[in-house]
């Protein structure tokens, strides 16, 4: 069953239906330890912190960045976060979210149309950014 996956910024206002899931590496700034704003952080499915720091949300980056971080996602599709990420998509509405201010900019377009073709049951290669 495909259950379409939204993305979203960790600070936006929640929708009742879905599970909010943040995929950042970091906490994010200005969130209490005590006062979480979503329902489950998985910080190993984000890119790595090499991938992230050499981006740095650099616009001539963006293509290449997909690119790099779709083969990181693919090195990871045997791994726990990954598997646990694709099972629960596979049964909810899910919003991915980070902290990052250019939400279409950052890895969770990426992630989100990875996630999507997988739950579909697709493996060919991905288009291009």
């Amino acid at each position: 069953m495909f259950v379409p996956i939204s993305i979203g910024r960790v600070y936006d206002a929640a929708e009742a239906a879905e599970m909010r899931i943040l995929v950042d590496r970091l906490w994010p700034r200005g969130v209490s330890k005590t006062r979480r704003l979503w329902d489950l952080w998985i910080p190993d499915v984000a890119p790595s912190t090499a991938l992230r720091r050499w981006y740095g949300h650099v616009p001539d980056r963006w293509e290449e960045f997909c690119r790099r971080y779709r083969e990181e996602l693919e090195q990871q599709r045997g791994t726990p976060a990954l598997a646990e990420l694709i099972r629960l998509v596979d049964q909810q509405p899910v919003r991915l979210l980070t902290a990052t201010k250019d939400v279409q900019q950052s890895h969770l377009p990426v992630l989100q149309e990875c996630l999507e073709r997988w739950s579909r049951g697709e493996v060919a290669p991905l288009p291009p950014c």
